[in-house]
């Protein structure tokens, strides 16, 4: 036993995982910003073959490009094609170290000074999975009003199928204690991943909580990529994962 005791004392307390495809703009202050936040942590960034120069940033940046990311314990993955969200958190899950693993998108939409909300259920001993919600009391920029719509809807649609009072399925901000990706398959590529691990994580019976934060969202022109097509994948996934496909 005392070398998987010694291992667990090894590890960070945090792992935050970032996909990412297309966002030379952003990310570069995204991982500033991460690696700014006071906390025992490793950054896991999933590059998924990005084509607009986010890969020479990366490497800039792994070779002391930026000396605020000094110590910042950063590794970085590159897919060898272009799978998806999902696919780069699955990647991402397997590489990620730490004690708790907390998704970050790399735009500037979600603000890393919130990992203090997400971290204290997990801390207090309440949570094994912790949802930063939008819609439950944080400031936030106003865009569309039926991005909101939609986002209302497929959450109350999971939240019926799952038995769940979350009021944010689709939000990025999602930690887990490690041992619960570690029971969970992910099978979605792209945004379908969030109904199918909500739908996963309900299935566990895993305590979540529910904590507010900010939301910086950002329009098309400034590089939002969800579609309406996306709305539909995750309508047909809420029903496959809770109806049709039981496995883990």
């Amino acid at each position: 036993m005392t070398e998987p005791i010694n291992e667990l004392k090894r590890r960070p307390k945090l792992s935050v995982v970032i996909p990412v495809y297309n966002e030379a703009k952003t990310i570069q202050e995204i991982l500033r910003r991460v690696a700014a936040v006071k906390i025992d942590k490793e950054i896991v960034v999933v590059d998924d073959c990005s084509a607009d120069g986010t890969r020479d940033v990366l490497r800039q940046l792994e070779t002391g490009g930026d000396a605020r990311l000094t110590g910042s314990n950063l590794r970085v993955f590159y897919q060898d094609r272009n799978q998806g969200k999902g696919a780069a958190l699955r990647r991402g899950f397997a590489e990620a170290q730490g004690e708790i693993v907390l998704i970050q998108d790399a735009d500037l939409e979600y603000n890393p000074e919130d990992y203090g909300l997400l971290l204290d259920p997990f801390e207090r001993g309440l949570a094994a999975v912790v949802y930063g919600s939008r819609f439950s009391g944080g400031a936030h920029r106003v865009l569309f009003f039926w991005h909101s719509v939609g986002n209302r809807f497929l959450t109350l649609l999971s939240n019926m199928f799952t038995d769940l009072n979350l009021t944010d399925v689709w939000t990025c901000y999602k930690a887990f204690r490690r041992e619960v990706l570690e029971h969970i398959v992910i099978r979605e590529n792209r945004f379908g991943i969030e109904p199918e691990i909500t739908a996963k994580v309900a299935r566990g019976k895993w305590p979540i909580f529910e904590v507010p934060i900010s939301y910086d969202g950002r329009t098309y022109a400034e590089g939002k990529k969800i579609t309406w097509k996306d709305g539909i994948r995750a309508l047909l996934c809420v029903v496959r994962y809770n109806v049709f496909d039981s496995r883990p």
